[in-house]
């Protein structure tokens, strides 16, 4: 009974999931009156991309606060052929690129509004820890509603 309970808490704490659709995202967002954080990753040749990803978007602190205030989009643009999207997916991530990423930066994370307005953009890794980077969300969110 122990162990059931504490799998279903470690299940339920901080669970967070990335949408791959924009579209879908800012409907959530709407629903929730939660804001958009967006990251533009190559997942698979990217070493920045990977660092944020494990660092800050797998920590703790993160995914506890964006379970219960944010909407995650990724749109990744792996290079290896084993992890190819499909060509719909690239599609999607292609318009979101053209849209806030025309350069293509990697790591770019964008927090957005569910109108789709950039509240604050990172270009590369954030030179911050997971707690500030979680603050920093914070005091936008306070500031963007």
């Amino acid at each position: 009974m122990k162990f059931i309970f504490i799998t279903l808490l470690a299940i339920g704490l901080g669970n967070i999931t990335w949408l791959d659709n924009f579209k879908s995202a800012r409907e959530e967002a709407a629903k929730t009156h939660k804001l958009i954080v967006v990251n533009f990753s190559g997942s698979d040749w990217c070493g920045p991309c990977i660092r944020l990803r494990k660092e800050i978007f797998e920590s703790d602190q993160f995914t506890n606060y964006a379970a219960a205030n944010l909407v995650l989009v990724r749109a990744d643009f792996p290079r290896q052929k084993k992890n190819q999207l499909s060509k719909e997916q690239v599609k999607l991530n292609e318009a979101l690129a053209d849209r806030y990423n025309p350069d293509g930066k990697f790591p770019y994370t964008l927090l957005v509004d569910e109108t789709g307005k950039v509240l604050k953009s990172w270009d590369g890794y954030p030179n911050e820890s997971p707690e500030q980077f979680v603050n920093d969300l914070k005091a936008l969110a306070k500031n963007g509603n």
